[in-house]
């Protein structure tokens, strides 16, 4: 009885919150004066959804190494966020190229002129005065401090940057000397000693990959590169305003369909998959929105064939179930023998799907990767609610007496002639 009481509160406590997350996340709340944004709100959209600028810039140059990639779109990225713009998603696409997409409604021509420029990084004085420019920097790289394991920034200047660093950091001792790139404030780290060989350190970073950052925009300032637009598309906000109300409607229409069928089909145990497919939407919108991945309507399709094939999961589960129930077995034997019999078909037509997707992530680029990025997250989570989630919720219901008899499976037991 003990236990009973014990699987009804755990019981209701996973329904309760897997409804109110959704609720939560769906609508939005103010609680005790905390807002909780709505998805709506918190998960960035492309530019098919919201409208915008896409345009995609080429490096000129034949040869072009992965480091000058990387450091001309953290280039670029420095240039657009100088715009002011929120959720602007800079991209590489193949070895010479990188995507800009810019939402909302700004002058095209203005932005192409502008991610077009060279770029200008200056070191400065205390006074202002110009110590070194990008051309007196050889190389960058972020690399972990050996006495303190803390990120750096490593400098390695030629021989006129070596002479003038030389000069200035002795003069600068215990001051500041900042980093600029095209007038934009980088890093003013404090000189702690004069610095006569020609190789530096920034300290400052928090984390290596913010010092990685910072390493890419000083090489980009450092060889600079010539890249020009290879296409300019602007995109309408009314393709959005139409296709994301209609692609919601169709989505709650598929969603509460497959719910109807759960539940007629399949009963108690319908029902139950129907509450972890609510925790499987809920949990794959906030991990949208907490790494950042930018929805567009290939990723909306992604997600909906992620929904489908976690219900596959659970259909494969139930069937198993079906069949233990069938042989006379007893409901606890044949709910752990149902799981273990499905177990293998849902691992391999999903690990075979992730790897389709990181196929299609790493030859891909744009809407494709966006796609493969959105079907890889919706695949994990589906393993998830599937294996975890709607174990855990048959299990409870057994103990507690929802699921002890054969017509809450949809079952009649085989009868055996002699």
């Amino acid at each position: 009885m003990k236990k009973k009481r014990k699987s009804a509160v755990l019981f209701i406590l996973i329904v309760a919150v897997a409804f109110f997350s959704a609720f939560v996340g769906f609508k939005g709340m103010v609680i005790s004066g905390w807002k909780f944004k709505s998805f709506d709100e918190v998960i960035t959209k492309g530019l098919d959804l919201q409208g915008g600028v896409s345009v995609l810039m080429e490096i000129q140059e034949n040869q072009v190494t992965r480091e000058q990639l990387e450091s001309t779109k953290e280039h670029i990225s420095l240039r657009v966020n100088k715009l002011g713009v929120a959720e602007t998603v800079v991209t590489t696409e193949g070895e010479k190229r990188i995507r800009v997409d810019i939402p909302g409604a700004f002058d095209s021509q203005e932005i192409v002129e502008s991610l077009s420029k060279s770029g200008n990084l200056i070191f400065k004085g205390p006074n202002d005065d110009e110590i070194l420019t990008g051309k007196d920097v050889k190389k960058a790289s972020a690399v972990l401090d050996q006495q303190n394991g803390q990120p750096v920034v490593s400098l390695e200047l030629n021989e006129d940057g070596q002479r003038a660093f030389s000069e200035a950091t002795g003069k600068y001792v215990g001051q500041k000397i900042s980093v600029y790139m095209d007038d934009e404030l980088l890093t003013s780290p404090t000189v702690q000693t004069q610095i006569v060989d020609g190789n530096a350190v920034i300290t400052g970073s928090q984390t290596l990959d913010e010092a990685k950052k910072l390493a890419g925009v000083i090489n980009s300032g450092a060889l600079p590169v010539t890249v020009k637009a290879v296409s300019v598309k602007n995109v309408g906000a009314q393709l959005g305003a139409t296709a994301l109300p209609n692609a919601l409607k169709a989505g709650t229409l598929g969603i509460g369909l497959v719910f109807l069928f759960m539940i007629c089909y399949y009963r108690v145990p319908g029902f139950l998959a129907s509450i972890a497919l609510v925790l499987f939407i809920t949990i794959t919108l906030f991990v949208f929105a907490q790494v950042g991945v930018t929805l567009t309507l290939p990723g909306i399709a992604a997600l909906l064939l992620t929904i489908g094939m976690a219900v596959d999961a659970n259909v494969l589960i139930f069937e198993r179930i079906r069949e233990e129930l069938r042989k006379g077995i007893s409901t606890k034997t044949s709910i752990k023998k149902g799981f273990e019999n499905a177990l293998s078909s849902i691992v391999d037509s999903n690990v075979t799907t992730i790897l389709v997707g990181l196929i299609l992530y790493f030859f891909g680029s744009g809407a494709v990767k966006g796609f493969a990025v959105t079907l890889m997250i919706g695949i994990i989570i589906s393993l998830f609610t599937a294996l975890v989630v709607t174990k855990l919720l048959i299990n409870l219901a057994a103990d507690i007496g929802m699921l002890n008899k054969l017509s809450h499976f949809r079952v009649k037991r085989e009868v055996e002639h002699a």
